[in-house]
This record gives structure tokens, sequence and C-alpha cells, in this order.
């Protein structure tokens, strides 16, 4: 696990005064996420989206570490080329240091319109690690629905009314996408966790190949919370079994933290604004839905994590 004396040695690589909202937790996620790098120079790359556009608003930057602002569709695959830069560079003779490069995408820009620079990317297994910092929605453009958006939530493209009661859809398995593409190192992670989150990033960092990393990352605009509350609906996501944390390495899953008592779905779902239509009488079905997906899948992760325990992949 990560020891926390040394890491508050490690210096800050990005600064305040960036221009993400109050409570916000991609602001939390990217520092963690540099503290973990420590070590060795680093090179971020970011998509378009929340982050980028609140730390580069130029001419300024919240970031002490190249960063390269890709397009909403391709951060997967400008880190690759930035990746087989270095490698041309080292075997040249003309770089002889070890870097880390990391690329950062929200949910629209890997779950959806960046999930074949990423797919690839893995496929052709480029020393990297892609973090989606996954805020369930199309957040920075106007709260619409991603694929990343989970059943019944309100989005603006997918509203609570008359007509529907929100996204009808669950959900996609971006997590278990990625293990698919048979890389070293893939993990779920969740705010309100720094020992979890900064050791899968460093695992992650020291992997022989490509890894990749999905942190739920609460929006209180979004989700439509208190900004003083991130960090306890995040935990709750965990509590409930919405969001488990797991990590698959080399095809052998792990449950990295179990609730100590499994909460009902309710719980997660009661804080934020954007389930509040569920709670009406005629929606109770919905409800029950969403419970019974979350258990069917919290079950077959503990098949799994049962399996790994005996060093067998899933």
């Amino acid at each position: 696990m990560a020891n926390l004396k040394e890491l508050s040695k490690n210096p800050e690589k990005m600064t305040g005064g960036h221009r993400l909202c109050a409570g916000c937790g991609a602001g939390v996620v990217m520092r963690q996420t540099l503290i973990a790098a420590a070590g060795k120079p680093v090179i971020i790359v970011g998509a378009t989206g929340c982050v980028e556009v609140s730390t580069t608003i130029y001419p300024f930057t919240s970031w002490k570490v190249p960063f390269f602002h890709s397009a909403f569709e391709n951060s997967a695959a400008t880190a690759s080329g930035i990746e087989s830069a270095y490698k041309s560079l080292k075997r040249q003779g003309k770089l002889d240091k070890d870097i880390n490069i990391i690329a950062f995408g929200g949910d629209g820009g890997t779950y959806d319109i960046g999930l074949q620079s990423l797919s690839g990317a893995m496929e052709r297994g480029h020393k990297m690690l892609y973090i989606c910092y996954n805020n369930e929605a199309y957040m920075n453009t106007g709260i619409q629905r991603s694929s990343a958006t989970p059943q019944g939530a309100d989005t603006t493209t997918a509203p609570a009314g008359k007509v529907g009661q929100g996204k009808k859809q669950n959900q996609k398995d971006l997590t278990d996408i990625m293990a698919a593409h048979h890389i070293p190192y893939v993990a779920q992670a969740y705010l309100g966790n720094w020992n979890d989150y900064i050791t899968k990033v460093q695992k992650a960092l020291a992997a022989d190949g490509p890894a990749f990393i999905n942190i739920l990352t609460p929006c209180r605009l979004g989700w439509a919370y208190k900004p003083e509350e991130t960090m306890n609906v995040a935990r709750l996501a965990m509590e409930t079994c919405f969001w488990p944390a797991f990590e698959v390495e080399n095809g052998v899953y792990k449950i990295n933290v179990f609730p100590k008592e499994k909460k009902p779905i309710t719980e997660f779902l009661k804080p934020q604004g954007r389930f509040k239509h569920l709670f009406k009488p005629e929606n109770a079905h919905l409800l029950e839905a969403i419970q019974k997906n979350i258990d069917d899948y919290w079950e077959t992760l503990k098949r799994r994590d049962e399996l790994g325990k005996k060093g067998l992949p899933a």
C-alpha cells in the first residue's frame, strides 16, 4: 500500500487556482495521480473536457509538468505517439531517462468518442497509463448523457419528465472491456480512498505494458449534491456496490475494498438530485431493477475474486 509519509515529501505538480467547480472530484484525481507518479519525469496528455478547459486557459496553466491537449477523441492516440517517440530517442541514445506517460479523459472522451483510439493503444501494447475520470455524463458541454451514465439518471438529453424517467439503459462496463484486451493492469477506483487509488496508480505505472484505471469522479453540478459531500457520495458508491473497487492483474481479478455492510442502492441515490424522480411511488419498479442489476454484478465480481484467490483468471 502507499506510504503517506513518503508521499507527503513529493512536490506538488498541479497548482491551486484552477477553475474547476468547488467540490469537483477531478482536481483531486489529478493531484493524487501526480503525487503517485513522482520519482520520474511525467508527461500528461489530456482530452478536451472539464479538466482541460479548467486548468489550461491560455495564457495560464495549472500544470508543472508537460501537458499535451488532445482533441476529444484521441488522447490515447496522442499518448501512443509520445511513447513511440520516447522509445525511438532511447534507441538512438539521445535520451536515457525513464518517464511516465499518463493520458486522461472524461467518460465522454473515453467511453464514447475516444473508445476507438483507446482500444487501439491498448491492443498495440504501448507502455502508458490511461485514466478515465468518470463523472458519468458530458458535464463540460451541458450534462448530456453518455454511455457511462447510469440507468435512471436525469440528464439534459435523457430527462426525467412525462415522457421518460431519465436514461433507460445501463451504463457500459468499460472496465471489463479494457480487461478483455488482456493488458497487464486494469483497475476500478473511487474518490474517498486515497490509499487504494494511489496504490493502483503506482502499480499501473510499474506494469510491463499498457494500463487502465477507471475512477468514479463525482460531479457536484451534474449529480446535483452539495459541494462538500463529494467524498461521502463517492464512498457510498462503493458501500452500495454501485462502483466496486477492484483490479485485474494479468487476467486475475481481485476485489480491493469490501464494504463493511453492503448498503441498499437508495443510500447512494438519495443525496443526488439527478435521481430524485426515482423516489416517486410510480417509479418503485425502476429502483428495484437498478438494485437487481447491482446485486447481480456484485455476485459475478465476487465469483471472479474467488477464482483470483486461486490464481485463476476469470
